[in-house]
């Protein structure tokens, strides 16, 4: 439990259990009162004042008792089983998760991974895949593996067990998101490759211990497979699925996505193609395809940097924004805003004028580095 006290988790905790409370909801309760374990003594009249918060939310949390009580419980667990959490306010919480307006309030985190890694890429899929896609999601992340990516998926059947396999085969990390609590495997037949995955990589879910897969989780925990990564590969999906889900998700989190084509008539690339055809996804073919486009090719020649003014006058907020990015080979606009603490839309302004002034530039998959680094 990083950085975070017990009482502290156990407010936390009981927050995600109290009805009504999303995502969307948490955020706003928390900017009001300050912390979880403030916000469950804070008095009716002041939380009537939230936009958005009705009665019922209000009523709930003034009845928490048997949130607390599961909350114990779950504290517990995680200490038997060294579970590490990560709450929305926590400094660890994954930064590129933080960035969607949906993201978990709380996630749960087994084994190694660094979920802050510098390349994150998400694999998804069809459960019934063929033996193209298993080359192809074989191929791509072998391609990969120089660059030391953590690959994300949902350790489901088919594509998503083949990446988690593949990624183990040439040492990546991996990690698995999952639909259910960290006490269980699902499906079972994947339970020796969670344990593998323990080893380099690990498991992420937002739900608690004793939660069963049920149908409903599936798409929740999707929005966690697109908003940990930088990038979204889907490889083999039907006109339907869990994975056009993940990808959409990716789209609307503004996150690069890829896809693997194949034969018109194949009914397995029906969603790959459709995702290309209507400009929702980049073909790949290859690795190398995905490092161009997001910028990590290394063999990729250097452009020449544009000449800088000799003696630079920054305002406050560029200078904020050039010091960011002495200490960085290159960010996001996602990061700059964390680290910066001003708005996406400010950062972007900034970027832009730091731009026409030769000081940055761009790179491929909405990246940027100063232009003498």
């Amino acid at each position: 439990m990083p950085a975070t006290t017990t009482d502290q988790l156990l407010y936390q905790i009981a927050l995600t259990l109290i009805p009504g409370v999303g995502a969307v909801n948490a955020r706003k309760l928390l900017g009001h009162a300050g912390s979880a374990e403030a916000l469950f003594r804070e008095k009716k009249s002041s939380l009537s004042k939230i936009h958005g918060v009705g009665d019922f939310i209000i009523g709930s949390l003034a009845n928490y008792k048997e949130q607390l009580e599961r909350a114990e419980k779950e504290i517990q667990f995680i200490e038997r089983n060294k579970v590490k959490t990560y709450f929305f306010t926590d400094d660890d919480y994954p930064f590129r998760l933080k960035q969607c307006a949906d993201c978990p309030v709380l996630i749960y985190s087994l084994g190694t991974a660094d979920l802050d890694s510098k390349y994150i890429v998400s694999v998804v899929g069809t459960r019934k895949a063929t033996d193209y896609g298993t080359e192809m999601c074989q191929t791509i992340i072998k391609g990969l593996a120089d660059l030391g990516v953590l690959i994300v998926s949902g350790l489901a059947y088919g594509i998503d067990t083949s990446a988690h396999r593949f990624a183990l085969d040439v040492s990546l990390p991996t990690v698995g998101v999952l639909a259910h609590g960290l006490d269980r495997i699902y499906p079972r037949t994947n339970t020796q490759l969670a344990q593998s995955m323990l080893q380099n990589g690990g498991l992420v879910t937002e739900f608690m211990s004793r939660t069963e897969p049920d149908r409903e989780n599936f798409p929740m925990r999707n929005r966690i497979i697109a908003g940990l990564a930088d990038a979204t590969i889907v490889i083999e999906a039907g006109s339907k699925g869990g994975a056009l889900i993940t990808a959409d998700i990716a789209n609307s989190y503004s996150r690069d996505v890829f896809a693997v084509p194949g034969r018109v008539s194949d009914s397995y690339s029906e969603g790959c193609n459709n995702l290309v055809k209507t400009n929702r996804a980049a073909l790949v073919q290859k690795a190398e395809d995905i490092m161009y486009i997001m910028g990590w090719d290394k063999e990729t020649t250097k452009r020449k940097p544009v000449q800088q003014k000799l003696f630079l006058q920054l305002e406050p907020d560029q200078e904020i924004i050039v010091n960011i990015l002495k200490q960085s080979e290159e960010c996001s606009i996602d990061k700059l805003s964390i680290e910066s603490q001003l708005t996406p839309t400010k950062v972007a302004a900034v970027l832009l004028s730091l731009e026409f002034e030769g000081i940055i530039r761009s790179l491929p998959g909405k990246m940027y580095k100063l232009s003498m680094s």
